[in-house]
């Protein structure tokens, strides 16, 4: 299994740090973090541990290549979303294209507090009103 390296530095960017930031959380240097997110070089396990932390993922998701084109019966794996302090999130730009989103198109969000939070295109929905 390898790290997906580009995932390392998408989650670094999405949470607003630095090369430097990450290198001062983990003790390593700046250099160490650019060659993990180069393929240079791999973090060790304890690293993993701690960005994943940082990141609030999990060290599985943080290091797995999950292909994005990969899905079973209508189901995708898109990966991460952060939420920002606006309660916004920037939804994958593979899963607007899979469920054509566009900017502008109203969703409607629904929630179940045991199953979670679905969103609904209503795209064309209110056209009529």
């Amino acid at each position: 299994m390898s790290i997906q390296y580009s995932k390392l530095k998408m989650y670094r960017k999405q949470n607003g740090f630095s090369q430097e930031d990450i290198a001062e959380k983990l003790g390593v240097s700046r250099q160490a973090v650019a060659k993990w997110e180069n393929g240079e070089s791999l973090p060790d396990i304890e690293s993993c541990v701690k960005l994943a932390d940082i990141y609030g993922t999990t060290v599985d998701i943080l290091i797995r290549k999950i292909k994005e084109e990969e899905h079973r019966d209508g189901k995708h794996i898109f990966g991460l979303c952060k939420l920002n302090d606006k309660g916004q999130i920037t939804l994958p730009a593979s899963c607007r294209k899979v469920f054509d989103l566009k900017t502008g198109d109203s969703i409607l969000v629904l929630g179940d507090e045991d199953k979670g939070i679905a969103l609904v295109n209503m795209k064309n929905s209110f056209d009529n009103i």
